[in-house]
């Protein structure tokens, strides 16, 4: 019975599991605290003292299990709001015991609620520890007398019966000494029961660095294996057509981080392996002009290139702006969307089969069957997360060697998520916005000041440009959007009256040929305002709209916020970001806020973001199983990541296959752990 709810509660199936079930924190045993210690600072204490009364309070859902308990120096109350039965029968009056849990003070008194609790007795502890570890548990475990402090008493017995050559080494012994780690053996018995804290930091240092090393093995392992057997189309020269657009049809003068880019990817695609590189840049910091030389390099070495957009909006404007870029050169590009003509459709699937197309934007229609290359040599995916796999590899399929892949994001990924999330993929960064882009001034205001945020809209529309009105989009209720929007709706058209005003709206519900017809006339200036949820956030790009204000904006995420503001200061005029929310706000959204008004640099709000969320909560990361640490947390621990990473390439550089004798006790770990873990990739 309690082995199954160990399992159902804490997926604790096996020994291993429990030693991996680590306490979230230690108690001095030695030390035991007296009740008129108690504070509004104090949050975890141990305490001892008789138990005076206890009695059954309230009924149904307010029914509690109040007890007093005293020792020489005054009393505490104990609340428990769940198992009240259970505990009922186990406590009995007069008894001396032994608490520990989080302290409050209720109206001035001192309280423990759901206290960890059992007899008191002047022996130390079964595990002879300095420190006792307190282990996660839930109510429903407690009731049934698996406490932490239960669970602690099974984990000393198992460990009791284990030995060195149970709990085998995985590192390379090189690596142990160099970075002087204790044994596997020594960290897992100290990381459960310290007999002071220089031990316990020791062992937890040793097995956060394993975490790390181990992921860091796996992603690099993924990598160099593609690298060595993935063939790849070879681009063999920088010929015509690249230096004649470098040299006389460039419309402004490259960033260093566009040039170091550009590098990266010709180094890529003239080594023969398949190319498959993610390029993070940050809102307009040019990566189509990225995009566009890598795909005149593939032009000039005879290859198809095809760029490939999540909306048939977003490819409009890729089709328009390169285009543009070419119109003076030899170049035949075309666009295919779900709405293409038949007749037109038919040409380019001609075009395409016969290499008279250079290049292909389009949508999903790009991946349908009917579609075939004569000779693709480069794909370039943009914000790539709105594709599922499946449909990104339809991709790679039509041709015989596999093209080079270009995923291209503007969702800033910090750093130490990039090397741990997706560590199997080459990574350029482009953190330069080209010369002429204006910094968009973003100020929060709340409901009170609405009026004046709105004659601001006013004057700015009076100048000739035009605005963007967004509302939060809540998953669980569609119902709820839609009132929400359709209310904002009805007041912005109150403050903005037709026909002085005209207003698009967008928003989930909307079919999508509507959708398309209302964006299409904010992009092309028939409309001032632009009443939005977040379906905007991928890639509308309207040079004339200046103004953003974002409703609810404590609703948002960090990384959420700096897209939807991406949308605006993208022409020459000056721009503004308006986060407008209700009086009171937590703790949590005053911070993001304040980031957003602080600075416009995403990569320092991605971090940011990934400090206040936490890893799991980054968009398309929770599933990669590259952060289901159980120790480690690649915030904090970000100078041991780097070490492991640096380990694990150098590792790897000298021996890829870890046939050398060092490396075998690695390569018996890794071999028994294949298929625990989820490692997902990008492409």
């Amino acid at each position: 019975m309690r082995g199954d709810l160990l399992k159902k509660e804490l997926n604790i199936f096996t020994f291993n599991d429990l030693l991996n079930h680590f306490p979230n924190r230690h108690v001095d045993k030695t030390k035991v605290a007296f009740i008129n210690e108690i504070n509004f600072q104090t949050e975890y204490i141990q305490i001892a003292g008789k138990l005076i009364s206890i009695e059954v309070v309230g009924e149904k859902r307010g029914k509690r299990l109040i007890a007093c308990v005293q020792d020489k120096t005054g009393i505490i109350e104990l609340v428990w709001f769940q198992g009240i039965n259970w505990v009922k029968k186990y406590l009995v009056e007069g008894t001396t015991y032994l608490l520990f849990g989080k302290t409050s003070l209720f109206n001035g008194k001192p309280q423990m609620v759901h206290p960890e609790i059992e007899i008191f007795t002047n022996e130390k502890s079964e595990g002879k520890a300095f420190l006792e570890p307190i282990y996660p548990t839930t109510e429903k475990l407690k009731t049934k007398g698996l406490s932490g402090r239960q669970i602690a008493k099974l984990t000393y017995a198992l460990l009791t019966q284990l030995q060195a050559k149970d709990i085998e080494e995985n590192l390379p012994n090189e690596i142990n000494n160099r970075l002087q780690l204790i044994p596997r053996y020594a960290a897992y018995k100290a990381v459960h029961f310290p007999s002071n804290s220089n031990e316990y930091e020791a062992a937890i240092k040793r097995l956060k660095f394993e975490e790390l090393f181990i992921a860091q093995v796996r992603l690099n392992l993924i990598k160099l294996q593609r690298h060595s057997s993935s063939k790849g189309v070879v681009f063999e020269k920088v010929g015509e057509l690249f230096n004649s657009f470098y040299n006389n049809h460039l419309p402004f003068q490259l960033t260093n981080a566009q040039k170091r880019v550009l590098k990266e990817i010709r180094i890529d695609t003239a080594k023969g392996h398949q190319m498959n590189r993610l390029l993070q840049g940050d809102v307009g910091s040019g990566k189509t002009i990225v995009a566009l030389l890598s795909m005149l390099l593939a032009a000039d070495n005879n290859y198809q290139s095809c760029l490939m957009a999540p909306t048939e909006i977003l490819a409009q404007q890729h089709f328009q702006s390169l285009s543009n870029l070419v119109k003076e050169m030899n170049i035949e590009i075309r666009l295919l969307t779900g709405s293409t003509k038949t007749k037109e459709r038919k040409e380019i699937l001609q075009g395409l089969a016969n290499d008279t197309i250079h290049f292909i934007v389009g949508t999903h229609a790009v991946i349908e069957e009917t579609v075939q290359f004569k000779n693709l040599g480069l794909v370039i995916v943009d914000e790539q997360h709105r594709f599922g796999v499946a449909q990104r590899a339809a991709l790679w399929k039509k041709a015989i060697i596999p093209p080079h892949i270009l995923v291209m994001t503007a969702t800033p990924i910090p750093r130490t998520l990039a090397m741990t999330a997706y560590g199997d993929l080459d990574y350029s960064v482009m953190d330069e916005l080209p010369p002429g882009r204006q910094t968009i001034t973003t100020v929060h205001r709340n409901e009170m000041q609405r009026y004046k945020v709105m004659e601001f809209i006013k004057t700015e529309i009076a100048k000739g440009r035009q605005a963007y009105i967004i509302y939060p989009l809540i998953e669980e209720s569609e119902k709820l959007n839609y009132e929400d929007l359709m209310q904002g709706y009805e007041e912005v058209k109150s403050y903005f009256p037709e026909p002085k005003y005209l207003i698009s709206m967008v928003h989930g519900k909307m079919p999508a040929e509507q959708k398309e017809i209302n964006m299409q006339r904010f992009v092309s200036g028939n409309t001032q305002i632009m009443v939005s949820t977040t379906v905007i956030e991928v890639g509308v790009n309207v040079p004339n709209a200046s103004v953003m204000v974002i409703e609810s904006a404590e609703k948002f995420g960090l990384s959420q916020l700096h897209q939807l503001r991406g949308r605006v200061g993208r022409g020459s005029e000056k721009s503004f970001c308006i986060l407008l929310t209700p009086g009171k706000i937590s703790v949590e959204a005053k911070q993001r806020i304040s980031v957003m008004c602080a600075t416009n640099d995403g990569f320092k709000i991605a971090e940011k973001d990934l400090e206040l969320r936490g890893p799991g909560d980054i968009e398309g990361t929770r599933q990669s199983g590259a952060l289901n640490f159980k120790l480690a947390n690649i915030v904090n621990d970000k100078p041991l990541l780097d070490l492991a990473k640096q380990e694990a390439e150098q590792l790897l550089q000298e021996d890829i296959d870890l046939n050398m004798a060092k490396n075998l006790q690695l390569k018996n770990f890794l071999q028994q752990q294949k298929g625990k873990t989820n490692w997902s990739k990008i492409s």
